[in-house]
């Protein structure tokens, strides 16, 4: 018998949806909306700090099209009522070859809503002559 789930999984798993759909089918420089004004974003080791600059780098982003495969996400509460999310999987931008990436996100309740907090981005490439 299957358990029913817990509805921070439920919460975690509707933004993990909307974000990739916003990303890959809309202009991103919606997924703003996403974030709270003082969010904070790490892509590949550069850091962006509020809506404002996180939604600029997102849009700023030097490729036409982009598909997300998802390969697997975990959820988890956190002791202050937030939701911490790790997504994996493959990305595929333009017509390059498909490049797998992990991602984490922190979600906090604000009335109403859910915003993203926190937001790490990696691609899943090794350069192991280094």
């Amino acid at each position: 018998m299957a358990c029913a789930k817990e509805i921070w999984q439920t919460i975690g798993e509707g933004f993990v949806q909307e974000y990739y759909h916003q990303f890959d089918t809309t202009s991103r420089t919606t997924l703003g909306d996403l974030y709270s004004a003082d969010a904070c974003l790490t892509w590949e080791g550069a850091v962006f700090a509020g809506k404002k600059d996180i939604s600029e780098k997102l849009a700023s982003l030097p490729f036409k099209t982009i598909k997300h495969i998802i390969t697997g996400q975990d959820f988890q509460p956190t002791l202050d009522s937030c939701i911490f999310i790790m997504v994996f999987g493959q990305l595929k931008v333009d017509d390059e070859q498909p490049m797998a990436f992990h991602q984490v996100f922190m979600l906090k309740s604000q009335p109403g809503t859910w915003v993203c907090t926190n937001d790490m981005f990696r691609l899943g490439i090794h350069n192991l002559s280094v």
